[in-house]
């Protein structure tokens, strides 16, 4: 299976790419902390090297043995994971689930650094992110010009122009989820050219497409607000690079066409699955569109961190999308998550991991009905923007998987194939 193909080859080679990591900024950490960063490096470095050989070799899972907030939880999941009735007993790497061991490896890549410092805070895939960044120039210039070209006449367009408008950014969004850096074991996943141009190309590839719907739920709650109910969006962030931008982008369009008066980001706590957008990520993005010297990029990042100011656009990062948990089992295991969530008029949920998590990962037959894959994870209306790149997708019209299957072996892996799929919720 792919997830066989991934703990074997891929996990491997990012911990490989960590460990490079750390030994290129060695005199770095010589230079800022001196022996003790040194020192720091090669804990870190051991640590890690120990962790590279348990996965390859099959080892059980071990308990965390680190004092992190999260510990407990994670140790009580490996309970959990012992004791299922049709387990095998004693998890390991290749003998567990997919989603579990991958998300354990990110949270036993951040021990490594957590539990040594003066190293502590040191991000091990920033330099790739920002490179995602830097090589994506092109299409963020691109998507920067287009969207305040359209700011300028935002107030002239009808009903009918401006759903149009929000199809494409919504679209913009969706393909801006190709440029994964775990997903190509941190590889280059930029975006070179400017996604607008081809995305009449790409509606055939959107195997459920319900914008259709996230519109007429947008344009209802404009109409049925009141002065003391502000229309909120929730975004649960994705990769960091280009297809953050095309998130930032899309909130800065709901917010300008009144279609929401708040948008909530929702970020990892902690460095994740490579290219996951954490705090840090969230605001040096919008720091370097501000001092572009592009005048269109500048003007956006000037703009967004005004409306962080004002506080029309809110980050929050919770330690619950960094657990190993499907988010069926949100209201139990962070109940105040969940509360916060149902305040929200609309969740976007960016990216595979976040379908994966929707649907806990499991290899559903394709026609089975997205709210039933969701398992009574009902917040608040949801829609998951996703390019395919895991064993997982439901939703879809009979036979419309295995027809693909049939032509297209990898199309649930590749990227190729996308979805914008809705739920009402209760």
């Amino acid at each position: 299976s792919f997830a066989y193909f991934t703990i074997k080859d891929r996990l491997p080679q990012i911990l490989t790419r960590v460990i490079d990591t750390l030994h290129r900024h060695k005199n770095e950490f010589f230079e800022e902390h001196g022996e003790k960063g040194v020192e720091a490096e090669k804990r870190a470095i051991s640590f890690l090297s120990k962790l590279r050989n348990e996965l390859q070799t099959d080892k059980p899972v071990t308990l965390l043995e680190d004092e992190l907030p999260d510990a407990v939880l994670w140790n009580q999941y490996l309970d959990y994971q012992r004791n299922l009735p049709n387990g095998n007993g004693e998890p390991s790497w290749f003998q567990s689930p997919w989603l579990y061991v991958e998300c354990y490896m990110y949270r036993r890549i951040h021990a490594a650094l957590a539990q040594n410092p003066p190293i502590d805070n040191f991000d091990v895939f920033k330099e790739g992110k920002a490179q995602n960044f830097f090589e994506s120039q092109e299409a963020v210039i691109a998507l920067c010009t287009y969207f305040q070209e359209l700011l300028k006449n935002i107030k002239d367009l009808d009903e009918k122009q401006l759903q149009g408008e929000l199809f494409k950014l919504l679209q913009v969004s969706l393909w801006g989820n190709k440029c994964d850096l775990s997903f190509s074991a941190g590889e280059d996943s930029s975006q070179k050219s400017s996604p607008l141009q081809s995305l009449e190309n790409m509606v055939p590839y959107i195997l459920v497409n319900d914008m259709e719907k996230v519109w007429l739920l947008l344009v209802n709650a404009k109409k049925t607000r009141t002065e003391r109910s502000n229309v909120r969006v929730d975004i649960i962030l994705d990769n960091a690079g280009f297809e953050l931008v095309s998130d930032l982008v899309l909130a800065d369009f709901l917010l300008s066409s009144k279609l929401a008066d708040e948008v909530c980001f929702h970020g990892k706590s902690i460095p994740w699955y490579v290219s996951d957008t954490t705090k840090h990520d969230f605001n040096w993005t919008i720091k370097q569109l501000g001092s572009a010297n592009h005048m269109w990029m500048s003007r956006c990042g000037i703009n967004w961190e005004g409306n962080l100011k004002k506080g029309v656009w809110v980050f929050c990062d919770h330690m619950f999308w960094t657990l190993p948990h499907d988010f069926s089992s949100m209201s139990e295991v962070a109940p105040d998550l969940y509360t916060e969530l149902q305040k929200s008029n609309l969740l976007l949920f960016k990216g595979d991991l976040n379908y994966r998590k929707l649907t806990g990962d499991r290899k559903w037959e394709y026609s089975v009905p997205f709210h039933q894959a969701l398992n009574k994870f009902h917040p608040a209306p949801l829609c998951s923007l996703r390019t395919l790149k895991s064993d997982t997708q439901v939703g879809l019209k009979p036979g419309q998987g295995e027809q693909i299957q049939a032509s297209e072996p990898e199309w649930m892996v590749s990227g190729k194939y996308g979805v914008v799929q809705f739920d009402a919720g209760l």
